[in-house]
């Protein structure tokens, strides 16, 4: 496990380029509204506060929560409630024909029995790293995108399933409340 992740790190590192003025995060939001035909829902700007303001506050409660509030941005995308039926083999195509040049495809899972998609990209970016993370169940998804730290990223590497579906979480806590 540990040489897999040396691997995937090394690749990260060099073989893929940062593309700062890039806003794959938008395309991807909107490739999802225009093949499943559903529309996010903005995050209001009293949420957007309470991201903040959750975000110093895990930075002092510290331990596991702390890894959200070391992301240096998020980007959060809700759809609730709506329709995702469709091909998953054509979406999955779609989605890595749309960031296969900037992004390196890292998990892909899908689940036949609860139509649950979830997708992991990674990319370089400095001294950090972007994390997509893109989860689609049978009447909500979401779409997520955070800079990790290099410590982070490992334990990503580690579970990246796991890690994944925290970040979401994590990112969309004030959505839950």
């Amino acid at each position: 496990m540990k040489t897999i992740s040396a691997i995937v790190l090394a690749l990260l590192v060099f073989s893929i380029p940062v593309h700062a003025g890039d806003d794959d995060f938008k395309s991807v939001v909107k490739m999802i509204e225009q093949f499943y035909r559903v529309k996010h829902q903005g995050i209001p700007f009293l949420a957007k506060a309470g991201m903040k303001a959750a975000t110093t506050a895990a930075k002092v409660k510290g331990g596991e929560a702390k890894r959200i509030s070391e992301a240096g941005s998020i980007k959060v995308a809700v759809f609730e409630d709506q329709a995702f039926n469709g091909d998953f083999t054509k979406f999955r195509a779609t989605l890595n024909g749309t960031l296969n040049d900037t992004w390196m495809p890292f998990i892909h899972t899908i689940s036949g029995k609860s139509a649950e998609q979830n997708y992991i990209y990674l990319r370089n970016a400095g001294d950090k790293y972007d994390v997509l993370v893109i989860t689609i169940e049978e009447r909500d998804a979401t779409v997520v995108q955070a800079t990790l730290s290099a410590k982070n990223l490992a334990l990503l590497l580690k579970d990246p399933e796991g890690t994944g579906k925290s970040i979401t979480e994590e990112a969309t806590i004030v959505d839950q409340e």
